[in-house]
């Protein structure tokens, strides 16, 4: 059996990269002002970032069906007989399922799993699916290891401007009214238990509190300096850099590498905030 490997521009990465790769990504859609963009494609990462400084409402909307029927099909004619799919998450997007119909359509076996969020995990599940695939593992092997990884992530994000959520229609008025007048700072977060949907943890009152309620979660549940460790920013490097280094400071052997945040998150959560990543990917 031949398969190809598919994911979407939810990794951070654009699609051209992530084929020079061996690997098949779709752009998401990012809409601005009644125009639709395809991520990395039709609109750049600094575009984003302008719109959000400009205070432009965008949304984010899985790939064009087309786009992802005239892959398949490519895919298809290149003599495939099956695709192994890591999208964004399901519970943030209706990707995996538009992909599993169009598989479906054009006669290729689908093979799907929910990273349960998006970014760094989604890239490494992908790419370590494609490595084991070359190295004869099956298909049912990998998918165990791949739902082993995504068991062990934890993503935490922590937003400095709940008005923009608030405009994205992510939070109500009077939550987003009542966050700026008590200066809360909520600690969201996304995961398995989730099922891949942003949830509130926590609320505390300061940013810096905010990172060591984060810092001390991520202890408890027992990461340690074998996983993966990533920050992720929205346009804030200087506090992302000091973010990193308060981790590393706690999490003994701890190695965290900075990122922009994803456009899929970003988008809703806006500029200021601050994400962790954690991840095991030997397991």
């Amino acid at each position: 059996m031949k398969v190809a490997f598919v994911t979407d521009s939810g990794t951070g990465i654009a699609p051209s990269k992530m084929m020079e790769k061996g690997i098949y990504s779709l752009p998401l859609q990012i809409e601005c002002e009644g125009v639709s963009y395809d991520e990395y494609e039709t609109i750049a990462y600094s575009t984003v970032i302008e719109n959000l400084h400009a205070q432009k409402l965008m949304k984010t909307s899985l790939p064009k069906l087309g786009k992802i029927q005239d892959m398949f099909e490519e895919i298809k004619n290149q003599g495939y007989d099956a695709v192994f799919c890591v999208p964004i998450c399901k519970g943030l997007s209706g990707t995996m399922d538009a992909m599993e119909m169009i598989a479906n359509q054009v006669g290729l076996k689908f093979y799907g799993v929910d990273c349960y969020v998006t970014a760094v995990l989604q890239e490494r599940m992908i790419e370590i699916a494609k490595e084991m695939y070359e190295a004869n593992v099956t298909v049912e092997k990998i998918m165990e290891r791949l739902e082993r990884m995504a068991e062990t992530c934890e993503t935490v994000l922590l937003c400095d401007d709940l008005q923009h959520m608030k405009r994205g229609g992510r939070l109500t008025p009077m939550a987003a009214t009542l966050g700026g007048l008590l200066k809360i700072k909520p600690v969201l977060h996304i995961n398995k238990d989730t099922a891949g949907k942003v949830d509130v943890m926590d609320k505390v009152r300061t940013m810096s509190k905010a990172q060591d309620k984060v810092i001390e979660h991520l202890r408890n549940i027992g990461v340690n300096k074998d996983y993966t460790m990533v920050v992720a920013h929205v346009d804030v490097a200087k506090a992302a850099k000091e973010y990193a280094a308060k981790i590393e400071s706690r999490i003994e052997g701890s190695k965290v590498k900075i990122i922009d945040l994803v456009s899929a998150v970003g988008i809703h959560t806006g500029l200021g905030c601050l994400a962790v990543q954690v991840f095991n990917e030997n397991v």
